[in-house]
C-alpha cells in the first residue's frame, strides 16, 4: 500500500493575498491568446489542474460548469479560468464534451503553473514526480489575489470558491 506524501509547493512570495496577480498570456481552448490583465472590472476564479479527462479534473470542471450555469457565478461578477499543461487541441474536446461554458488555457511548459505556485513535487503511488498542485486563486476586479485555495479538495470546492466572493 502507498503512503501519501505531501505536494510540495513552489508559491513565489509575490504571488500572496492582498498583492497584485502575475499576469500572463495563454492560448484558450479555440486557439485563441487570453491576457489576465484584460479582465480588470471582472472578479477572476482561477483554478490549476493536472489533466483533461481524467475523473477528478472532469468533476471539478463539471462541479464549476454546474454553478456558472446556474447563475451564481453572475451574480458575483466572476469570470471562471482553467490552466493546465495540456495543449489546445485536448482542452477543445474536454470543453465540448462536458459543455464546459468557461475558458481553459494551455500552459505546456507550465510557465503560469510555476509562477502562481501551482507547479511542484507530488508523490502518488509512491513515486515522486513534477506536476501540477490543484489550486485556485481568486482574483478581484482591480486585479489583486482576493484568497488562495492551495491543494484543492474537489469536492465541495466551487461552492467554497462561491462563498468566499460573498464575504468580504
Amino acid at each position: 500500500m502507498s503512503q501519501t506524501v505531501p505536494e510540495k509547493s513552489t508559491v513565489a512570495p509575490s504571488v500572496a493575498e492582498g498583492k497584485k496577480a502575475p499576469d500572463f498570456t495563454l492560448l484558450d481552448q479555440n486557439g485563441t491568446k487570453v491576457k489576465l490583465s484584460k479582465f480588470k472590472g471582472k472578479n477572476v476564479v482561477l483554478y490549476f489542474y493536472p489533466k483533461d479527462h481524467t475523473p477528478g479534473c472532469t468533476t471539478q470542471a463539471c462541479a464549476f460548469r454546474n454553478t456558472w450555469n446556474e447563475g451564481k457565478f453572475a451574480e458575483v461578477n466572476a469570470v471562471i479560468i482553467g490552466i493546465c499543461p495540456d495543449d489546445v487541441e485536448s482542452h477543445s474536446k474536454f470543453a465540448l464534451k462536458f459543455l464546459l461554458p468557461f475558458k481553459l488555457l494551455s500552459d505546456p511548459e507550465h510557465a503560469v503553473a510555476e509562477k502562481y505556485g501551482a507547479w511542484g513535487e507530488k508523490v502518488q503511488y509512491g513515486k515522486r514526480t513534477m506536476g501540477i498542485i490543484r489550486s485556485t486563486f481568486l482574483i478581484d476586479e482591480k486585479g489583486i489575489i482576493k484568497k488562495i485555495f492551495p491543494k484543492v479538495k474537489v469536492d465541495g470546492h466551487a461552492e467554497e470558491v462561491l462563498a468566499a466572493f460573498k464575504t468580504d
